[in-house]
């Protein structure tokens, strides 16, 4: 018997459908929809293939050696994270500590060197988790609505990729985060909404100058949404 799946926002049982061989996607009449890993079954191996086809080595002209990930394979690690993700939003956990334990995997799943997440208290966005910067700004570094990358993402209600924030005026430098040691280059911000109200804002940043691929956007839209959920949950308990 297939175990019933349970909407995260209303609780009606949901529907689900296989997107491939490591997820499905799981929806409710409510609107809600969600992937969850589900993997099929398992598959032999073809015998003929040889182990060095099956290792992501490459070498460099250099003669090192580094890791290739192919888009499937960084697809299952980003499912596997998200995973781990989704039990800490629903566990007893205390928000803070969630939200400190959801940036730093994602920010290592991602490979990004800061991560931050920011919560609306209906006056400012306020820092409440960070991966890569100084701890010592969680609770003090706080934007207004349209004030900085991070507050411009939230008014203008879209996500907003910056290649290079060295060549963007509205970009806000907080003392508090220590940031200066990493020289940051490349920032996105994805807002966080319910609705028509504003929740927050997840910040990814790099040192170098990066671009991000259409699954990381995904991964980064989901991670979003949990966070909602967690704090959602939080509020009515």
């Amino acid at each position: 018997m297939e175990p019933v799946i349970r909407c995260r926002k209303c609780g009606k049982k949901m529907s689900s459908a296989r997107i491939d061989d490591y997820r499905i996607k799981v929806t409710c009449t409510c609107g809600f929809s969600e992937y969850r890993s589900s993997p099929s079954m398992s598959k032999a191996i073809n015998p003929h293939f040889s182990k060095e086809s099956l290792t992501p080595l490459k070498f460099d002209n250099t003669g090192q050696f580094y890791f290739e990930l192919q888009r499937a394979d960084r697809e299952r690690m980003e499912i596997i994270t998200l995973d781990e993700i989704s039990m800490l939003a629903s566990s007893d956990y205390d928000l803070g500590e969630v939200l400190k334990n959801v940036v730093e995997r994602t920010a290592r799943r991602l490979g990004v060197d800061v991560c931050s997440i920011y919560l609306w208290d209906g006056e400012e966005l306020v820092m409440r988790g960070t991966y890569g910067l100084s701890q010592n700004a969680v609770g003090q570094a706080k934007l207004k609505m349209g004030e900085g990358i991070t507050g411009s993402a939230v008014k203008e209600r879209h996500p907003m990729l910056v290649p290079d924030i060295s060549m963007d005026p509205r970009y806000r430098y907080f003392p508090e985060t220590k940031e200066e040691q990493y020289r940051i280059k490349t920032m996105y911000s994805y807002p966080i909404f319910s609705g028509d109200e504003p929740f927050g804002v997840l910040n990814a940043q790099t040192v170098v100058l990066r671009e991000f691929k259409e699954d990381e956007i995904y991964f980064i839209s989901v991670v979003a949404n949990l966070i909602l959920g967690a704090v959602k949950m939080r509020k009515r308990l």
